[in-house]
């Protein structure tokens, strides 16, 4: 597979020769059991605590005269804590049970409960590599909702990765075509749900991801536009490539970067 490569200009300043690495054929199954792999790592522990709704004295004895027992008495065996008494009445209402006003929940989550998960190198690798070939298929990149320039997919020129100003490179971007894909992930949607009350009240799409060679300018100039991603090539991940483990996400390359995935022979 042949790219072009682009300057800043818009201009075509050469042909690039593809290395192995993005030749591989998509497999959208290993794509997403890697990066549900990554989501569960990245997952926080949380559960209720061991205690909650267990902390009232709720003995009752369902045994024939036995004191405190509702053997006899047509009462409910739902466990009951007393309120007051008068020698072997009792006022009580219902505790413990799931079903009590203020008891356990019946299965509540645990926090000793490990999310983490573990996948094989190789098969890490190889859903790389196929997240790697998607980006370059126009057909899975526009499936995935992007709106790319008629010229796409193509290689970038090493300028950009010295680029310091935001503004410079978002007025560069659109001179290449990507006004459209800006307009499309600047967008925010309510979302739906208790998320709205959980510190995460808006759904934003993903927009391109540049891959650069090693730490530069534009890892920090590309922050505050939205949708936007910059990764050092040795970096990247199935999520970044794959949001969400659909495939086809808008990638751009830098030279450099397509030079040292051949040069290192990274994710073979």
């Amino acid at each position: 597979m042949e790219l072009k490569i682009f300057s800043k200009d818009n201009k075509e300043i050469g042909v690039k020769k593809m290395p192995l690495q993005f030749s591989e054929p998509s497999r959208f199954d290993i794509i997403k059991r890697a990066v549900e792999v990554i989501f569960g790592n990245n997952r926080q522990r949380y559960g209720a605590n061991p205690r909650a709704g267990k902390r009232h004295s709720v003995y009752l004895s369902k045994k024939r005269r036995r004191f405190r027992g509702v053997y006899g008495h047509s009462r409910t065996r739902t466990p009951k804590k007393v309120m007051s008494r008068s020698g072997a009445m009792f006022n009580w209402t219902g505790a413990f049970a799931p079903n009590a006003r203020g008891g356990h929940r019946a299965f509540p989550p645990k926090a000793n409960k490990i999310w983490a998960c573990k996948i094989n190198k190789k098969e890490r690798k190889k859903a790389i590599r196929s997240a790697l070939a998607s980006s370059l298929n126009k057909d899975l990149v526009v499936k995935r909702g992007h709106k790319i320039p008629d010229a796409y997919p193509f290689i970038i020129s090493n300028d950009f990765e010295s680029i310091s100003k935001t503004k410079d490179l978002f007025k560069i971007l659109n001179v290449l075509g990507f006004k459209k894909e800006f307009e499309r992930s600047s967008k925010k949607k309510i979302r739906p749900g208790k998320g709205k009350s959980r510190a995460r009240p808006y759904k934003k799409s993903k927009g391109p991801l540049i891959v650069v060679s090693d730490n530069c300018k534009l890892l920090n100039t590309a922050k505050n536009i939205a949708g936007m991603d910059v990764i050092d090539i040795k970096n990247i991940n199935v999520e970044l490539l794959a949001p969400g483990c659909v495939p086809g996400r808008l990638t751009l390359f830098t030279e450099k970067a397509v030079d040292r995935i051949e040069k290192e022979g990274l994710f073979v």
